[in-house]
């Protein structure tokens, strides 16, 4: 990824304060996904971690997960899982419980989703405190898949999110 093209995604991404709840300043990437050249940059930037590497499926974690995930699944070829908060999905579900930065929550995944030995990349926009990620690559686990790779968008270093995240491979197109 060129650093004028990171510069650029840097530079679309709005600070909204007190969002969703004051002291808290929300970083929002709707302009970039609001500009088709900005999008690309993105999804071309968040497959890059998958570079070199055989990739099964791509899992998007709800909400903007799924944009950004399907996208990448798309541009690598492979195939697209959504982990979705509890009560979403419609068949049998693994779910895992974890704590966010302002309380407790829940995700899931179709038990035959990703399947044992299969690669995954997990995409999401945001990398905050690891919890909703760390949940995922535990149900990921739990299915028997390998998670190769872990694809953020924007990281909250100060929040030390990846602490949370084990061993895995994880990278962040834009770091605050």
């Amino acid at each position: 990824m060129l650093p004028e093209e990171i510069r650029k995604l840097a530079d679309a991404v709005r600070d909204v304060p007190d969002f969703p709840k004051p002291g808290i300043l929300f970083k929002d990437i709707t302009p970039i996904l609001a500009d088709g050249a900005l999008f690309e940059i993105s999804i071309r930037a968040l497959a890059e971690v998958a570079h070199g590497i055989h990739i099964d499926k791509v899992v998007g974690i709800d909400a903007r997960g799924f944009i950004f995930g399907a996208a990448v699944a798309h541009l690598l070829g492979a195939g697209f899982v959504p982990i979705r908060k509890t009560g979403k999905l419609p068949w049998a579900t693994e779910v895992e419980a974890y704590s966010l930065e302002y309380g407790e929550a829940e995700i899931e995944i179709h038990k035959d989703a990703v399947a044992p030995g299969e690669r995954i990349l997990v995409v999401d926009d945001l990398l905050a405190t690891g919890g909703t990620a760390g949940a995922a690559l535990k149900l990921i686990d739990r299915l028997g898949a390998v998670t190769v790779g872990v694809a953020f968008l924007i990281e909250l270093a100060f929040l030390k999110g990846r602490d949370r995240l084990g061993d895995a491979k994880v990278e962040s197109i834009l770091s605050y």
